[in-house]
C-alpha cells in the first residue's frame, strides 16, 4: 500500500431408501433398488435419514428374509455412520489446521494490523492449492481440475510476484509485507505449478478434458483460457493504479488482481457440465479455500479501495478492483452453499446442473 494511505507500507494506521425396496420371489420377479436421496439438478444424493435404512426402523427386529436369515442391517448402519464421523472429522482438522496457523501468524508475526487481511487471502489460496495437491498425488488422478483454471492462477501469482518482488506499493502494510507475503505467493506458485504438472504428465489419462471445454471456440483444445486472459490484460494495461510508479509493475500487480477474479470460472463451469454433478470433497477445499481468500481481500479493499488511484488522481482502478472481486463471490455463491451443506453433513458435494447465474 502507499506510505501516503492508512494502511501504507511505514506506518500504523429425503427418502432414505437404500435397497430397502429390493425384493426377490419364487415367481422370479427382481425389482431394483429405488433411487438414492433427492434430486439436485439432475444428480442425485442424500444422506440416509437417522430413523430409517430402507424400510427397517432402528429399535425394531429385523424381519426375516425369504431365505429365512435375519438381515445384518444394525452392522451395516454402524459401519455408515463410522465412515461419515470419520469424514466430517476429517474435514474439521483441515480447516482447523489451517485457522490455527492463521492465528500464530496473526499474533506473532503481522503486529494485529488490519493489512493482515491481505496475507490471510494469500494463506487461503496456497492452503487450497496444497490440498489439491494432496489430492491430486496421494489419490493419483486429476479428476474433477480443471486445467485452464490452473493456468491462469500461475500467471497470476507468476505476475503479482514480479510486481512485488521489485517494489512495495502493493504489499501488506504489516510485518507480513517484509518476507512472509512473498513467500505464501511464491509457495502458491510452486503448488499451482506442480498441480498443473500432474494433469499435463503424470495422471494426464484421468484428466477429464471432456468436461473441461470452457472456452474452446476457435481454439487449439485445451486453449480456451486465452478468451479470459488477453481480454483482462487489455483492462489491465487501460486501467491500473500507480502506486509503484512504474508502469510495467503496476499493470502486471493490477493484471494479476483482475485476472484472479475471472481464474474459477473454469472450473464452476468445468462442475456444471459433470454428469452426476458430485464433486471430489478435497477438489471441494481447494475450491472453497480460492473463494475464502478472496472474501479476505474484498474485506480489506472495501476499506483500502480509494488508494488504488491512477496517475490523474481518479479511483477507477480501485472501483474496478472491487467490482471484480464481488463479481466473483456472486458466482460462487451456489457452491459456497452446497459445500457448507456437504460439510456439515459429511456427504459428498452435489451441485445442481444449472444455477440463476448459469455457472454453478
Amino acid at each position: 500500500m502507499s506510505s501516503d494511505g492508512p494502511y501504507g507500507r511505514h506506518g500504523f494506521s429425503n427418502n432414505g431408501a437404500y435397497g430397502g425396496a429390493s425384493s426377490y420371489s419364487g415367481g422370479g420377479s427382481y425389482s431394483a433398488p429405488g433411487s438414492y436421496g433427492q434430486s439436485y439438478g439432475g444428480a442425485s444424493y442424500s444422506a440416509p435419514t437417522a430413523g430409517s435404512y430402507g424400510s427397517q426402523q432402528y429399535g425394531q427386529p429385523a424381519p426375516a428374509n425369504d431365505w429365512g436369515q435375519q438381515p445384518d442391517d444394525d452392522k451395516t448402519k454402524t459401519g455408515r455412520r463410522s465412515i461419515a464421523v470419520q469424514a466430517l472429522n476429517h474435514n474439521i482438522l483441515i480447516w482447523a489446521g489451517f485457522f490455527t496457523a492463521s492465528l500464530f501468524v496473526y499474533f506473532l508475526v503481522s503486529g494485529r494490523d488490519f493489512s493482515f487481511l491481505m496475507t490471510y487471502g494469500a494463506m487461503s489460496r496456497m492452503f487450497g492449492f496444497g490440498i489439491l495437491n494432496v489430492k491430486t498425488f496421494t489419490s493419483k488422478r486429476a479428476t474433477g481440475i480443471s486445467m485452464k483454471t490452473l493456468q491462469l492462477y500461475c500467471l497470476v501469482f507468476f505476475f503479482r510476484l514480479t510486481s512485488i518482488i521489485r517494489h512495495e506499493g502493493y504489499l501488506p502494510y504489516d510485518k507480513t509485507g517484509d518476507w512472509l507475503y512473498h513467500l505464501i505467493e511464491i509457495l502458491a506458485l510452486i503448488f499451482t505449478a506442480s498441480a498443473l504438472w500432474g494433469c499435463l504428465s503424470p495422471f494426464k489419462q484421468t484428466y477429464q478434458a471432456d468436461f473441461d471445454k470452457f472456452g474452446e471456440m476457435h481454439v487449439p483444445p485445451g486453449f480456451g483460457a486465452v478468451y479470459l486472459a488477453v481480454p483482462i490484460m487489455v483492462l489491465a494495461v487501460l486501467i491500473h493504479p500507480n502506486l509503484n510508479n512504474d508502469f510495467l509493475s503496476d499493470v502486471a500487480w493490477t493484471y494479476s488482481m483482475y485476472l484472479e477474479s475471472m481464474a474459477l470460472i473454469p472450473q464452476l463451469y468445468m462442475f456444471q457440465k459433470q454428469a452426476s454433478g458430485v464433486v471430489e470433497l478435497l477438489t471441494a477445499h481447494f475450491v472453497a479455500a480460492l473463494g475464502f481468500g478472496r472474501v479476505m481481500e474484498f474485506a480489506f479493499w472495501i476499506y483500502s479501495y480509494h488508494e488504488l488511484a491512477n496517475s490523474a488522481g481518479s479511483a477507477l482502478p480501485g472501483y474496478c478492483a472491487l467490482f471484480a472481486q464481488f463479481m466473483q463471490l456472486v458466482l460462487m455463491l451456489d457452491f459456497f452453499w452446497y459445500y457448507a451443506a456437504a460439510v456439515k453433513n459429511a456427504t459428498p458435494l452435489v451441485l445442481p446442473s444449472h444455477s440463476g447465474m448459469g455457472i454453478v
